[in-house]
């Protein structure tokens, strides 16, 4: 197993377990095939291992398998406070002690604020007083390392990653995710400042394996490296320096076997100008059954009216290639729940944006289109509900 090391001297495999998609029977974990993958990774030296309250089962499943073979102290467990769930430093603590008896230890290793999406929220959390609560377990060494993990707009990374000394960050990022999300800009932003990246959705939920389309499929299979979709997707990221960890959902032993061979293979650097053109081959196949061909090249943005066009677009898109449910997931998390509206009901037609648009995107037609088939009533409701619960109420506290 490959490892990379960060400013404080750690070592972390380059393959790290995401604890999220174990094997159910109805609704139970299958503890026993479970530990059986665990451990293999564990044997093939996978030392990092993620997990989260709010993922159910996983925490204790982890914890029993840690225990029982007695690894605790030979791996990094990961987990995360679920930050939208709480309302006073109690509630943390309260969330934070049951986190440790599920895992069956004393410490956790890497901690993070789940699932931030806008710097709103975490403001929200300093104002609770979490910044003294962080440095209380800090100092007793049960928590050891600090971090967040990341849906939001590049912008809103930027503010999250400078407004306090994290010590390492976790990001959704792939090869379409390049220019969204935190992106490639936050990666190395991350990097320069010498924390580890942890990367989560490196197969976009395996949909860059199960979901291609027959063109990206065949030119795949007849490239002469002989590499799986799955196999394309994790060499990519670790072509990239900055990366530090990529997370995978394992749930076979025969997943579990391939992506440590891919660890133990590829490096940084690796990959030739014809394996990019490849993975162009296989993104333009993807993109030809989306609605908008926007780029996110982001010349059209800032919007007057603060509309995030290139994320409305990625997610309307998304509907075509991901699915309804998801796409309209991936809006409320990145468009729906900033501080700041960005909705495309904001546009009020100036057409600023279409005249920078490369593309020559009929930018103020699509956004409406976009927005109709983005937020149906059900979803609307949803989103107002989400935001008056995770936005406003933190920025009464600010305000107060």
């Amino acid at each position: 197993m490959q490892y990379r090391i960060d400013k404080y001297g750690r070592e972390l495999s380059v393959l790290g377990f995401g604890c999220m998609r174990f094997t159910k029977n109805g609704n139970t974990i299958d503890l026993d095939k479970a530990e059986t993958e665990i451990m293999a990774a564990f044997h093939a030296g996978v030392n990092y291992y993620d997990t989260a309250y709010i993922y159910p089962g996983s925490e204790v499943l982890l914890g029993t398998v840690l225990e029982r073979n007695g690894i605790r102290d030979q791996v990094n467990i990961a987990t995360k406070l679920p930050q939208y769930m709480i309302r006073s430093i109690a509630h943390a603590e309260k969330i934070f002690q049951e986190e440790l008896s599920r895992l069956r230890t004393d410490y956790v290793d890497y901690y993070l604020m789940h699932m931030l999406t806008d710097l709103a929220q975490w403001e929200r959390l300093k104002q609770l007083g979490i910044l003294d609560w962080i440095r209380e377990k800090k100092a007793s060494g049960a928590i050891r390392n600090i971090g967040f993990s990341y849906h939001g707009n590049t912008e809103n990374f930027l503010k999250i990653l400078q407004d306090y000394d994290w010590e390492f960050c976790q990001i959704q990022y792939n090869y379409l995710d390049e220019t969204t999300q935190a992106g490639a800009a936050g990666l190395k932003a991350a990097a320069a400042k010498g924390i580890p990246v942890i990367i989560m959705e490196p197969l976009r939920g395996g949909k860059l394996v199960n979901l291609l389309p027959p063109d990206a499929k065949k030119a795949i299979a007849e490239n002469e490296r002989s590499w799986s979709p799955a196999a394309w997707s994790f060499r990519w990221l670790y072509n990239q320096p900055e990366v530090t960890v990529v997370l995978s959902g394992m749930n076979s032993l025969e997943m579990v076997a391939e992506n440590v061979e891919t660890a133990n293979t590829a490096r940084a650097g690796d990959l030739t100008e014809a394996d990019f053109d490849l993975l162009e081959r296989v993104k333009k196949a993807i993109r030809a059954g989306e609605k908008v061909g926007c780029t996110a090249c982001r010349y059209c943005m800032p919007c007057p009216k603060g509309v995030d066009i290139p994320g409305i677009f990625r997610c309307y898109n998304a509907m075509y290639s991901e699915g309804k449910t998801d796409a309209r997931f991936q809006f409320a998390q990145t468009v729906g729940l900033t501080r700041e509206p960005a909705f495309a009901t904001q546009c009020v037609g100036c057409g600023k944006c279409e005249q920078h648009c490369p593309q020559g995107i009929p930018i103020r037609e699509k956004l409406k289109e976009a927005d109709r088939a983005l937020r149906p009533l059900p979803y609307k409701i949803g989103i107002n509900v989400a935001r008056a619960f995770m936005v406003r109420k933190g920025r009464k506290r600010k305000d107060s």
